[in-house]
């Protein structure tokens, strides 16, 4: 027997998939100009912001893609449909961030020994006029960043740029005031560093969803005492909690109840319980419950709590 919410494909990405398009638009603009001025000015560090750039845009396109299929309703097999398709996208993001930071990082090495004529001019106008772009693309996803991993992505993979292009600006006008030229490489470098950790730390989290994690402020503990706290429970096993995609945990849980209970009927009224304190409790409003009898703990499959 059980109890749950009836929930349409609409995840929390869904509600921010204009501001990512907007966003992509803005970051294919940048990422051009940035190419074209890495090969006039001869900077690496351009050169960095404008392979980040292009990471961004296929990241952001992934998690566009990624959103619109998790509209698609679920059907066969796909019991919650593409839902998980955002969380692939999460990783997918956090992977290419990854091998872009190490590339330039070897890059930067190299050109140590060696560092090249800088046309400064181009390069600081770039990178300004990049700055510009990625301050409007972090304000347009900063409030969805705390729903949604897919938008979180993005809005890192825009403030990893941002960030990188206020390292371009300081070392092109170094170089305009000094002559000195590898603070261009130290600036690539300076964007390597930038953007690991954040997608390690994008990595994990999309990687927890997968595994099936708890959800964040989810206690299993707590949660089993609020079950047990309901009239007419005697014990609950089989308690699980994960989360299908940004915006979605669910919960599901073998709960027994005396048998007065359920001789009286009275299971609608447990089952109504139950979700309305894991609903306002635990922000868990997908739950799904099986009400035993204390009879019935014998029959359950060794593989139960």
């Amino acid at each position: 027997m059980g109890h749950g919410h009836a929930h349409g494909p609409v995840t929390a990405s869904a509600g921010h998939r204009r501001r990512l398009v907007v966003v992509l638009a803005l970051t294919v603009a940048v990422l051009a100009a940035e190419v074209v001025g890495a090969l006039v000015s001869g900077s690496l560090a351009l050169l960095a912001d404008a392979g980040h750039m292009a990471t961004d845009a296929l990241g952001i396109a992934l998690a566009l893609g990624a959103v619109t299929l998790a509209q698609r309703p679920a059907r066969g097999r796909r019991t919650f449909g593409w839902q998980r398709a955002e969380i692939l996208a999460a990783v997918a993001n956090a992977l290419l961030l990854m091998a872009v930071a190490g590339y330039v990082l070897v890059e930067a090495v190299r050109r140590f020994g060696d560092p090249p004529e800088i046309g400064s001019g181009v390069m600081l106008a770039v990178a300004v006029a990049g700055l510009a772009a990625n301050l409007v693309g972090l304000a347009l996803l900063h409030r969805g960043r705390r729903d949604s991993l897919a938008v979180r992505g993005a809005h890192l993979e825009v403030l990893g740029d941002a960030l990188g292009s206020v390292a371009v600006i300081v070392a092109a006008v170094v170089i305009a005031a000094t002559g000195w030229t590898p603070a261009d490489t130290l600036a690539s470098v300076l964007i390597g560093c930038l953007v690991l950790p954040r997608a390690w730390s994008l990595l994990r989290e999309a990687v927890d969803v997968l595994l099936e994690t708890a959800p964040r402020g989810v206690d299993l503990r707590e949660v089993r005492e609020h079950i047990l706290g309901v009239d007419g429970v005697l014990d609950v096993h089989d308690l699980h909690a994960w989360t299908i995609t940004s915006g979605l945990p669910v919960l599901s849980a073998h709960v027994v109840v005396t048998d007065e209970a359920l001789e009286a009927g009275h299971g609608g009224r447990v089952l109504d319980a139950l979700c309305a304190c894991l609903g306002s409790h635990f922000d868990v409003p997908h739950c799904t419950f099986q009400l035993e009898a204390a009879t019935h703990a014998g029959h359950e499959a060794p593989v139960h709590d």
